[in-house]
């Protein structure tokens, strides 16, 4: 917790256009326990640094090139006096060492309810094609603790809707992110409250 503002900082992590980490900002601001503190990205070219440019969150580009570099990575945290990192939609594999300075700190959102459809190659719209060619009834979004291995940290939370055969991937994945936008501030809230009890 920030020894200034008595907050909890959360740094979140994120590769692509950055519409999650947008809702978890807007879900803390005004909150007097929380405070989105850090926007991290491996592309500089990320939408999401520009959302969060916009909602006056700082930002710092890691390329996946200097994420092993953990002096630098540990230090730049320290700086912004970060508690706790959310992973939305970042792409990379966590370094061991970030996992071992945020033990069950770092949590992930999954656009499916594992432990289907997760591991090596799952992300995106991989996963919605892979959930479209099983023919499943139902997809979801899954919120895990991240682990050293890919998709296979204990489950925080999951939320389902049912598909329909004509659904197509584009579906698919609209659907699941309608969950992604509606539940996964409300469980980064819900993780850090029992993490941090007032």
């Amino acid at each position: 917790m920030s020894a200034q503002t008595g907050k909890i900082n959360l740094a979140i992590f994120v590769s692509g256009s950055g519409s999650n980490c947008e809702q978890i900002i807007r879900h803390f601001q005004g909150s007097d326990r929380v405070s989105a503190a850090l926007v991290v990205s491996n592309r500089a070219d990320a939408y999401a640094l520009v959302r969060a440019k916009k909602l006056n969150v700082p930002t710092e580009v890691i390329p996946k090139s200097e994420l092993s570099n953990s002096a630098s990575v540990l230090s730049l945290l320290k700086q912004y006096d970060i508690d706790f990192i959310v992973l939305a939609g970042f792409l990379p594999l966590v370094p061991d060492y970030l996992l071992e300075a945020f033990p069950h700190r770092i949590v992930n959102l999954h656009p499916a309810l594992l432990p289907k459809f997760g591991g090596k190659g799952m992300w995106g719209h991989h996963v919605h094609e892979a959930v479209k060619a099983a023919g499943e009834t139902e997809t979801g979004m899954t919120v895990h603790y991240v682990t050293p291995v890919c998709d296979e940290g204990e489950i925080i939370a999951q939320y389902r809707v049912a598909l329909s055969p004509e659904d197509s991937a584009d579906d698919i994945a609209e659907k699941e992110h309608q969950l992604e936008l509606k539940y996964f501030p409300l469980v980064v809230e819900q993780v850090l409250n029992e993490l941090f009890p007032q």
